[in-house]
């Protein structure tokens, strides 16, 4: 669901003699506490203060600003008199952190430290910042607290709410008394069918109950008000090798359309195996993309997403061998994970490697290269993840993730912009891509924050990986020709420069796409009038990926695509046309992508 901005009427203490304001801060300002508000944030601040409901949803893409408008609200109503105490819920302890500390820079002192068994937390503060976890346990204290003082909850992430029964429940009965609430996400959306508490469902034609939003602002919106950074995909296939369970060979290629799910995902674990060769070269490839953007951006980080621990210590390694540098490294059961997180943030090491715990909500402003490094493949993890590079400082910063080049997370990486509610009545024959997607195992590991192929690992040797890079994703479409690792067609796409608008990151990607293809009209060696079927081939695979970016983007079946662009362009079906033929088609779809035809 996308809401159209409202305007509302203007609250008399936020806005009256508030000029218009530009999309974006004028200047960088600590996390949460910016003294002037993005025009999404008063936008929503306005709707807020007019209407003064008791249960307010706000969707806002990672990087938006969410905190800032929150610790907005409660400024307001602690002033006003509404409310006389604030309770915070986020999903980590490092969240729980990262909140006290943006509200004590705006006033309002808030206790990360609570614990269930001090009852209550110290008169000096207004309120605590707790998790979901905690709730749960003890619902019925946070009731107590709750009903003791006129309360405004935040709940931020709180698609973390419908993770189970007793949490949702135990949300509910802790903060059914409460005055006000208002809840947080970023991506509202979840694997499950569970009710989130507190929010609204509406029925759609089909039948199918949605959350409904008070205020959306999604990525797309947010792009284009340059809040947060384009975020171009780097796609790396190769081939893997592995010995199953029963003791058996296999071999394909990384993405391989024609392969089955678990031959796919096989493939998939046996790139991330430390032991091979995929992910040193990825990683190196990174690192150059890394100091590309660093020339214009010196700060710049790089954030590597691990499944495990075991695997987090082995890239580390393989960094340190690439920079000569110790990254980082974030562990779940670290207790020192938080300090070291802001460590990083406030210095200018190039990398950390991290398990989940940095995924979603964690703010670290600088990173703008990552390696999506794990074999979690569902849209809400892909998304916090992918969140966590978009934040933008300063007009023209992009963002950059590498990644496997698999159809869970390229169809994920084309639909970046995409905007969905969380449906409670999906029917198990629902064919939406995404949802798809999302097996039980996987999703379980997510929300617990261990690695999610525990047992599958046993079952596997992985025994050889070679990369190779495929293409690059940005706005629904694909570039690149492929080519080796250290190719001209890869050093084409790593050293495009650190600071560019999305406009121009979308033109300079069509250029070196065009220029690779120009490069490999070689004259070919058959004689006259003699096709060449090597150039049919590749011509024909080059039409594929850019239909199957098309169908992504725009939610049409690729056999409908191919099909307008035979009545559009003319000639035969896609194995029958010619070299022309399929040059103009792909001319045609490139058209399409640009706005044009």
């Amino acid at each position: 669901m996308t809401d159209t901005l409202f305007g509302g009427s203007p609250d008399s203490s936020s806005s009256a003699a508030a000029p218009q304001l530009p999309p974006a801060y004028p200047e960088r300002a600590a996390w949460g506490t910016a003294p002037k508000l993005r025009a999404w944030q008063q936008e929503a601040l306005d709707k807020y203060l007019a209407q003064a409901p008791r249960d307010f949803l706000a969707v806002a893409t990672p990087g938006a600003g969410k905190t800032t408008f929150a610790l907005r609200i409660a400024s307001t109503l602690l002033e006003r008199g509404v409310v006389n105490r604030v309770t915070v819920v986020a999903p980590t302890d490092h969240l729980k952190r990262q909140w006290a500390d943006a509200a004590a820079r705006v006033g309002i002192a808030i206790d990360p430290n609570f614990k269930n068994s001090d009852g209550q937390h110290g008169r000096d503060f207004r309120g605590v910042a707790v998790t979901y976890a905690q709730v749960a346990s003890k619902p019925l204290l946070h009731r107590a607290k709750t009903e003791a003082a006129r309360t405004l909850v935040i709940l931020d992430e709180i698609h973390h709410g419908g993770e189970s029964l007793s949490w949702g429940d135990g949300l509910r009965e802790a903060f059914d008394p409460a005055v006000r609430r208002l809840a947080l996400t970023g991506t509202p959306f979840r694997s499950d069918t569970s009710p989130i508490p507190f929010v609204d469902y509406v029925e759609d034609k089909d039948g199918i109950r949605r959350s409904k939003a008070d205020y959306t602002y999604g990525y797309g919106q947010a792009l284009r008000d340059h809040v947060v950074r384009p975020v171009i995909f780097m796609a790396y296939s190769g081939q893997m090798r592995w010995r199953t369970s029963a003791g058996e060979e296999m071999a394909a290629s990384l993405g391989e359309a024609a392969v089955t799910k678990d031959v796919t995902a096989q493939a998939w674990r046996t790139a991330l195996n430390p032991q091979g060769e995929w992910i040193p070269a990825v990683l190196a490839a990174a690192d150059r993309r890394l100091t590309e953007v660093r020339r214009t951006v010196p700060d710049a980080g790089g954030l590597v997403i691990a499944t495990d621990h075991d695997d987090a210590r082995a890239y580390a390694g393989q960094l340190k061998k690439i920079t000569g540098q110790s990254p980082a490294i974030i562990l779940s059961d670290d207790a020192k994970a938080s300090s070291r997180i802001e460590e990083f943030s406030e210095g200018d090491a190039r990398w950390m490697v991290a398990v989940r715990m940095v995924s979603e909500g964690v703010d670290v402003p600088r990173l703008a290269v990552g390696v999506y490094a794990t074999s979690t493949s569902t849209p809400l993890f892909f998304a916090q993840a992918v969140g966590r590079f978009v934040r933008a400082r300063r007009r023209g910063e992009t963002a950059s993730v590498f990644l496997p080049s698999v159809p869970q997370l390229t169809a994920l990486a084309n639909t970046m912009e995409a905007e969905r509610d969380h449906a409670l009545d999906r029917p198990s024959s629902d064919e939406d891509g995404l949802m798809d997607l999302e097996e039980s195992l996987v999703d379980e590991a997510n929300r617990e924050e261990k690695a999610s192929d525990t047992l599958t690992k046993g079952k596997y040797e992985a025994l050889e990986s070679q990369a190779a890079f495929d293409r690059v994703l940005f706005d629904g479409g694909e570039f690149g020709t492929g080519g080796e690792i250290g190719s001209d067609e890869e050093l084409d796409f790593l050293g495009i420069p650190g600071l560019l608008d999305a406009d121009q990151v979308a033109t300079l990607l069509r250029q070196r796409q065009q220029e690779q293809v120009s490069r490999r009209r070689v004259p070919s060696s058959s004689p006259a009038g003699i096709p060449d079927h090597r150039r049919l081939m590749d011509l024909r695979n080059e039409l594929a990926k850019n239909v199957s970016a098309w169908s992504a983007r725009t939610g049409t079946p690729h056999g409908v695509v191919h099909t307008k662009l035979r009545e559009t362009c003319g000639g035969p079906a896609v194995a029958q046309a010619s070299e022309e033929q399929l040059r103009a088609r792909l001319k045609k779809l490139q058209e399409w992508f640009i706005g044009r035809g």
